[in-house]
């Protein structure tokens, strides 16, 4: 429970980083190339003891998935800011955080977890929660039928992220390699970005600003923990997989929900309300179908 309460706090601390990237103009896409390199530094320095764990990551069989994921956090990224230009914040939100269905389904069916009445209810009412939560504006959603294909994107990859790190903890990552393997997805997604941002530099499209490195720091740390706790979480016993992916998404909402209200003075519309009613409701579910 320890690591799923971690986990939960890692990611709301990132929801007060992207508030707080708005307020002071953060360019996004540089704050989260530098966040992955801090991100990197921080699984170097906590987990990895010597050069012989650098030697060996290339040999592990969870490697070609480190890699994978690494490509994956990125390009998700790059979706999802898209989807926000064209589309708005909300909906971004609304396709990751439903994108707790494909983890779930793969729990369900895939491994043939528990399908008790509390837990499916619980599950339907996290969605719920989840979609009136995240909508800020009276008149709902507005997509354009020709920008549906960024945030079901947006959904589909932050779901395999989701499913892709419980199938690599289930089957190839040992609890001693937790933090090498965090340390390895992120340090592949760093090498990405800058990859990017050697394109931009050449093409003349680059503006670095010291904003961006410390958004990039701030948002580094969080974010690294939030993966790790994730993975430790989901080797915890206690809770069946599906379970814990509700928990841990219903949780995020509820709790950047609060901090917004509370840090941010945001006011909720009564949908808003009804949401977090259903998260606390869904949570106690859910928590309790086992």
């Amino acid at each position: 429970m320890i690591y799923l309460l971690l986990s939960i706090l890692s990611s709301t601390i990132i929801f007060v980083v992207f508030k707080l990237y708005q307020k002071y103009g953060v360019n996004t896409l540089q704050a989260i190339i530098v966040n992955y390199f801090i991100a990197c530094t921080v699984g170097f320095m906590w987990f990895i003891e010597s050069t012989d764990d650098l030697i060996r990551i290339p040999s592990e069989t969870w490697f070609p998935g480190s890699l994978f994921l690494g490509g994956l956090f990125i390009s998700v990224f790059y979706l999802a800011a898209i989807t926000t230009q064209r589309s708005g914040m909300a909906v971004v939100s609304i396709a990751s955080k439903m994108s707790v269905a494909l983890p779930v389904f793969f729990g369900i069916f895939i491994y043939n977890e528990s399908t008790g009445f509390l837990k499916l209810l619980g599950i339907v009412l996290a969605l719920a929660a989840v979609y009136l939560s995240s909508i800020k504006k009276k008149e709902g959603l507005k997509i354009k039928k020709k920008n549906l294909i960024f945030p079901f994107l947006v959904f589909l990859g932050s779901g395999i992220i989701d499913t892709s790190l419980n199938f690599l903890e289930n089957f190839y990552v040992s609890e001693t390699d937790v933090g090498l393997f965090s340390t390895s997805i992120f340090a592949v997604a760093g090498v990405i970005g800058t990859l990017i941002i050697i394109i931009q530099a050449i093409s003349g499209k680059l503006k670095l600003s010291w904003k961006s490195l410390a958004g990039g720091i701030a948002l580094g740390i969080p974010n690294y923990f939030s993966i790790y706790f994730l993975v430790m979480a989901l080797r915890s016993p206690g809770f069946e997989n599906s379970v814990l992916f509700t928990l841990n998404h219903v949780g995020i909402v509820l709790a950047s929900t609060l901090v917004g209200i509370v840090f941010f003075r945001e006011v909720l519309l009564r949908k808003n309300w009804i949401g977090l009613v259903l998260a606390i409701i869904s949570i106690l579910l859910v928590a309790n179908s086992q």
